[in-house]
């Protein structure tokens, strides 16, 4: 990983933040995206520029901006000079019973999870062959098994794992494709998730009863960028066993 660059997408906090760090501490440079959580991306950066200097940037884009997107790859490779590795992080989740489903929840969850991957993975195609690269894709368990009452996530997850299989084969042999599918990683930060009894009832069906790290996360996307020169078109499930479980 030294010397190489890599694009996270919501890169700023949470899931996002581990996957900078672990790949920073490997000897990755980053390109730290974020939507509005700018304090916390330029802390990161920060902390990230103390370990070793000019290591890290931040770009700043709304992934639902399809120009937005092609910029932000051409300012990683203007800044870097090349670009090993896209991490299609960022994420739009929230409840969408189907009775209250609307055009705007369509465009947001499709655009953000499914859309702007795509789009992303498009822009910069040319110079992940060059260098013969890597893309992961932050999927769900759920794309499999959908969530009652999450229909349009479920769905643009499930979109996501296609699209990875999609892209293995359209950019290979030069660029290999992969996805991670978390399970009960972190909880969302939305008040219908503050329930304990709730915790607890998805908690139980994992079979290592327990919930997850962001950094376990962390690991899989190392892994499969740095670790797996013979894996491509795959989903690696990190949930505890809960998607088999179920």
């Amino acid at each position: 990983m030294q010397g190489k660059v890599i694009l996270v997408t919501g890169g700023a906090k949470r899931v996002g933040a581990a996957i900078c760090r672990r790949l920073h501490a490997a000897g990755a440079n980053l390109v730290i995206h974020y939507r509005s959580s700018i304090y916390e991306a330029l802390a990161l950066r920060a902390s990230l520029e103390q370990l070793r200097q000019g290591s890290a940037i931040c770009v700043q884009a709304d992934l639902l901006d399809q120009a937005a997107l092609k910029k932000m790859v051409g300012d990683a490779v203007q800044h870097f000079g090349r670009l090993d590795a896209l991490v299609n992080n960022a994420s739009s989740f929230y409840a969408t019973p189907l009775a209250a489903i609307n055009e705007r929840q369509w465009d947001d969850l499709l655009g953000t999870n499914l859309k702007a991957p795509l789009f992303l993975a498009q822009a910069a195609a040319d110079e992940l062959k060059r260098c013969n690269g890597a893309i992961v894709n932050i999927a769900d368990i759920h794309a499999e098994r959908p969530m009652h009452g999450h229909i349009l996530y479920s769905a643009a997850k499930a979109g996501l794992v296609a699209l990875t299989k999609g892209l293995a084969q359209e950019l290979a042999p030069d660029v290999r494709v992969n996805a991670v599918a978390p399970g009960v990683i972190i909880w969302p930060e939305s008040d219908d998730w503050q329930d304990e009894a709730q915790r607890n009832r998805i908690v139980a069906h994992t079979l290592l009863k327990r919930e997850g790290e962001p950094d376990d996360i962390a690991r899989t996307v190392k892994f499969l960028l740095e670790d797996a020169p013979y894996i491509t078109g795959q989903v690696i499930a990190v949930d505890g066993g809960r998607s088999i479980n179920l």
